[in-house]
């Protein structure tokens, strides 16, 4: 193995021109823009940052795209980027200034330098101007603050005291127009730093801030002359070689999940396999169930083996891969189909876990996609229930997915599954003690919004329907704290104040007017001028009483009451008719 060294400019240079290429076997760009500040901070500081394992080889390989463009000219042949991919594609993206592209979407990775940052490290934190939080993205995620302060409550001091010990933060609009914070990929574009500490409120040498911002800002860019080592693989070894060397790499340290190694170890029987992976992840993604590409090929194995487990991919052979692939594109169909339309689960941002569609794929397969009336509605009631009681993310997946799948592959029906989730969860009613604490992360929460969206709730003022897809600043959705979070704090615990039971869904518009208005003062308005009936699929109680912020305790228990009233309703439909 050859040794060598190169720096971060020469080797963004070498990927732009294509000198540098991805071998299928490599997983898909997956850095968050967080993950991205972290590696510049590294840099800047001079701290370690890993090594880079490449493969020359005059052997014909199946590539794929890097996430930033690349001039596809005639280079000759390629070196293969076995390990590093995130690192430099990260780097090329904000040094070149452009944005990434990934499974068909282009997102720009914007940062911000700190030039009055301290010399010390500062906290690593991420920060986020929205309102209460667009559902689509937050629902899965906790709302971005800054040390406990969300940016959208918080007033420009807060804000410069709580980000002021960082040195790069990701780019955040009210940051952004703060004269001591400039945008990275600027400073890489441009060599005049006089523009950048005029444009900071420096105007004379004398300001001793003009030195420091001019050495800090030359000191930024040094970050080009980086020096990684690389390691290079010599021509000799095979496809098969390599492979298994980057296996072994890339499992030491649980550098990559599982399904990533299993992909290079398909890829290295079934030549040309990720294109028709990528393709057919892609198609899912259009009905909204914009699944992982690690699911699609666990969903392979299940129909390989009948279990979920990635190491024995190694045992399977290349004409078994491609009819187990085969079934695993049907079984997906009807189980993203059963899911959207017998569920209402519409969108991955409802999923507890993608596991659940590897278990109802693999029910259709196993029934021969012939379900009568009786376990599809069984079904249904399941997959709600292990959704909404988060049945995979407890102890560990692949083993309760695992024991799923052999009630399955024995011919058991839904009510079999039912017994075994109630074996884990204890009960499967939905209690009020269960949403006691629960926020936005919480899958009784993501339930919840399915069960209101088929009941027709709608925005407060617009009379829009509750939908994932709104697009635009007025409509897009946001989950609103009935009782601000600043009429509340000093009073209330955290966990109170975010609980699901003070939360409900409605547009951006509504939620930016309604402000930090309390219920007692705001619910009256709308009440008068839109109608009771508007609150009432959102399960909102409308009980004057309630809404001071002395009456906040009864008013979440009260709406708690009216939340697990629903949810049981809705997870079995039989309850409402009785």
């Amino acid at each position: 193995m050859a040794k060598g060294e190169a720096t971060v400019q020469e080797l963004v240079d070498q990927i732009n021109r294509s000198e540098i290429q991805l071998p299928e076997m490599q997983r898909q760009y997956v850095w968050r823009a967080s993950r991205v500040r972290d590696l510049f901070d590294s840099l800047y500081r001079g701290w370690p940052s890993g090594a880079i394992l490449l493969w020359e080889t005059d052997e014909e390989v199946a590539l794929q795209d890097f996430a930033v463009s690349q001039d596809h000219g005639n280079h000759g042949s390629p070196k293969l980027l076995l390990d590093g991919q995130q690192r430099l594609t990260s780097l090329s993206a904000v040094i070149r200034g452009e944005p990434i592209q990934t499974r068909g979407r282009k997102r720009p990775i914007e940062l911000l330098f700190n030039l009055d940052h301290p010399e010390t490290s500062g906290p690593v934190t991420e920060v986020d101007e929205d309102g209460d939080g667009e559902l689509e993205e937050v629902i899965d995620e906790e709302l971005p603050e800054v040390n406990g302060v969300e940016v959208s409550e918080a007033s420009e001091t807060e804000i410069l005291r709580n980000v002021s010990e960082m040195t790069f933060i990701v780019k955040v609009n009210r940051l952004a127009k703060m004269l001591n914070w400039v945008p990275v990929s600027e400073v890489f574009a441009n060599e005049d730093n006089v523009h950048f500490i005029k444009r900071a409120g420096v105007s004379s040498m004398d300001d001793p801030r003009f030195n420091l911002y001019n050495v800090r800002l030359n000191r930024l860019r040094q970050i080009k002359k980086y020096v990684y080592r690389l390691d290079t693989l010599e021509r000799s070894l095979s496809y098969d070689e390599v492979t298994e060397i980057f296996v072994r790499v890339n499992s030491l340290g649980a550098k990559l999940r599982s399904s990533d190694l299993a992909l290079a170890q398909i890829t290295a029987k079934w030549r040309g396999s990720l294109s028709i992976f990528q393709k057919f992840q892609a198609e899912t993604a259009k009905t909204g169930l914009d699944l992982d590409l690690g699911a699609h090929l666990r969903a392979l194995i299940v129909m390989a083996t009948g279990q979920s487990h990635f190491r024995n991919v190694a045992s399977i052979d290349a004409d078994s891969l491609k009819s187990a692939w085969n079934q695993a594109v049907t079984g997906t169909n009807f189980a993203c189909n059963f899911l959207r339309a017998n569920c209402g689960l519409t969108s991955t941002a409802l999923l507890s876990s993608p596991f659940l569609v590897t278990a109802v794929a693999y029910f259709g397969h196993v029934r021969g996609y012939e379900i009568n009336e009786t376990d599809a509605a069984a079904l249904r009631r399941w997959a709600l229930l292990a959704n909404a009681k988060a049945r995979y993310s407890r102890g560990s997946s692949e083993t309760i997915l695992d024991q799923d799948l052999a009630v399955i592959r024995a011919g058991s029906g839904p009510d079999q599954l039912l017994d075994r989730l109630a074996g884990q969860v204890g009960r499967l009613e939905i209690t009020e003690a269960d949403l006691v604490g629960r926020n936005q992360r919480s899958s009784l929460f993501k339930t919840l919004f399915v069960a209101l969206s088929q009941d027709d709730a709608k925005d407060w003022k617009t009379g829009v329907k509750i939908a994932l897809s709104h697009t635009g600043s007025q409509d897009r959705l946001q989950f609103h704290h009935i009782f601000p979070k600043d009429q509340l704090k000093g009073r209330y615990q955290p966990s109170e104040i975010d609980d699901m039971a003070n939360l409900a869904f409605i547009g951006g518009k509504t939620n930016r007017e309604i402000s930090n208005r309390p219920p007692e003062t705001y619910l009256p308005e709308m009440v008068s001028e839109y109608g009771a009936d508007r609150f009432s699929p959102h399960l909102v109680p409308l009980n004057p009483g309630l809404h001071s912020i002395e009456g906040f305790p009864n008013f979440l228990a009260e709406r708690r009451r009216l939340l697990a009233t629903r949810l049981n309703e809705f997870v079995n439909p039989v309850a409402r008719t009785e």
